[in-house]
């Protein structure tokens, strides 16, 4: 067993007043499998790369071991992919690699094709099976591994890791953390907490919290309101007496022997009680304020998708895909209606973002027969945000969208507020997602057509758009990998399968 002690930590990146950690300390144990979440933008890949020594830092972290780093890409990526591997890994024993391989249910020939040829998927997994490869005591860093994997994939890895000693792991996917991890790390608001458990675990506890730091909110709201009351009606009545000590009603008191000196000292103990009152409030008021700073606002989304003249949306007749090499799925029939939502599934590459594309307009070779709706407006979200750039208000303007509306959601989606005036080009994966779903969420449409819309998107943001949906009740037609997402989500699904397997 060994600790990564972090103490004090604070950073900051260059050109930035913006503290990512201001004076955060922690320790976690090498052989825990550590699952890290929270909030897009809150740095997450930030604490990998300060653990890899990438960025300066004040503070200190101590570690008596060296860390591996997932993704690692290698130079060469048209090299052959046992090329590529050695390239990272010089030495790299073989029966060992082919071992891990063979538990991330990778064949043999893909370490003869160029790396680059190879899915998502298949690198993902090479890349994994080579960071638990390297010399012992080396402790891995996984940074978002399931994005590119689909549902099979994803429950491959899940068991893959659940096998090994100890690392730290980036996920947003729920049911992936349940099925690997035994601790989780969460940056919060004003801290970071570490706590033994899966994430359903954690996020039971962290529901407990809330509650308990919102009733005890509650009672301080009430206790400070009721201080101030008193202490007002206390005032005012020191404000008579003195008023009755110097004089005012001197025409009714000068023959009462003593009133004066009664007086005086009846408000000057009234003054002193309506000092302990405010001592009181201000201490009320600064436990108040310890409360709720690590509370998400969760505040609910809004929809306004608009109404189609007829029930059904769209219609597939025996339809596929083909670009010269033969279907790429077996033939589709299907119908959407209003208030559908339908979850396209499949492995990857069996052709769900070309039927989403091809629905949406896009000029791909198929057969079979594709009827959409007259007039129906669609709002598409593609897999990639990669390429966003330039201020949130230019893409407002260019998207056609409400700029107010549009910041609005994003600021629901926890956007901090310096977020709106950067160049969207430093955003984070998941901050430039929530770009592209705030956009479509305030695009006038009949149906919403998204594709992997919560890859790179932390647990909070996908629980506020599970419940908009619930709340809505949308037509949607979406490829989602996250499984709990498209179990509270779908109302119905439709699974791609490849020709040669369904001929099997």
């Amino acid at each position: 067993m060994s600790l990564i002690e972090i103490s004090h930590l604070s950073f900051a990146y260059d050109g930035s007043y913006d503290l990512v950690f201001d004076d955060v300390s922690f320790q976690i144990d090498t052989d825990w499998k550590l699952g890290l979440t929270g909030r897009n933008g809150r740095g997450k890949t930030t604490l990998l790369r300060l653990l890899m020594g990438q960025y300066p830092y004040r503070g200190s972290i101590r570690a008596s071991m060296r860390f591996g780093y997932f993704p690692r890409e290698p130079a060469h990526r048209d090299w052959l992919a046992q090329d590529a591997l050695e390239e990272l890994e010089p030495g790299l024993e073989r029966w060992r690699l082919l071992r891990e391989m063979a538990r991330l249910e990778l064949e043999e020939d893909v370490l003869y094709r160029p790396f680059d040829s190879l899915s998502h998927g298949e690198q993902t997994k090479l890349q994994l099976a080579l960071l638990f490869l390297q010399e012992d005591g080396c402790f891995p860093l996984i940074d978002e591994p399931t994005d590119h994997l689909d549902a099979h994939g994803r429950a491959v890895v899940s068991r893959y890791l659940s096998a090994k000693r100890g690392f730290l792991l980036v996920s947003h996917d729920r049911a992936f953390l349940d099925g690997c991890v035994d601790h989780m790390l969460a940056i919060e608001r004003s801290d970071i907490r570490v706590m033994r458990g899966n994430f359903s675990t954690w996020w039971e506890e962290r529901q407990r919290q809330d509650a308990f730091e919102l009733a005890e909110n509650d009672k301080l709201k009430r206790e400070i309101a009721r201080l101030r009351q008193s202490a007002r009606e206390r005032a005012a009545w020191s404000d008579a007496a003195e008023r009755r000590k110097t004089g005012i009603d001197r025409t009714k008191v000068d023959n009462v022997k003593g009133y004066r000196p009664l007086q005086g000292a009846k408000s000057k103990k009234q003054m002193a009680r309506a000092k302990a009152i405010e001592t009181r409030r201000e201490a009320a008021a600064e436990e108040k304020e310890k409360l709720l700073k690590n509370i998400e606002a969760q505040d609910p989304l809004k929809l306004s998708q608009s109404a189609y003249h007829s029930r059904r949306l769209l219609t597939l007749r025996e339809l596929t895909v083909d670009y010269g090499a033969g279907p790429v799925f077996a033939p589709v029939s299907l119908e959407l209606c209003q208030g559908e939502r339908l979850a396209l599934l499949g492995r990857n590459g069996s052709g769900k973002s070309s039927i989403l594309k091809l629905i949406c307009g896009e000029e791909l070779p198929y057969t079979g027969t594709l009827e959409r709706g007259s007039g129906l407006q669609i709002s598409y979200v593609p897999q990639d945000a990669g390429d966003l750039r330039g201020s949130l208000s230019a893409y407002a303007r260019a998207s056609q969208v409400d700029e107010s509306l549009f910041k609005a959601i994003l600021d629901k989606l926890g956007f901090q507020k310096t977020q709106f005036e950067k160049d969207m080009a430093a955003f984070s994966a998941g901050q430039k997602k929530k770009v592209l779903i705030a956009r479509s969420l305030c695009e006038r449409a009949h149906l919403h057509v998204w594709d992997e819309p919560m890859n790179y998107i932390d647990v909070i943001s996908r629980m506020q758009i599970e419940e908009l949906i619930g709340a809505y009740q949308p037509t949607l037609l979406f490829v989602e990998h996250d499984r709990a997402f498209c179990q509270r989500v779908a109302t119905q699904t439709l699974e791609l399968r490849r020709p040669d397997r369904n001929e099997k």
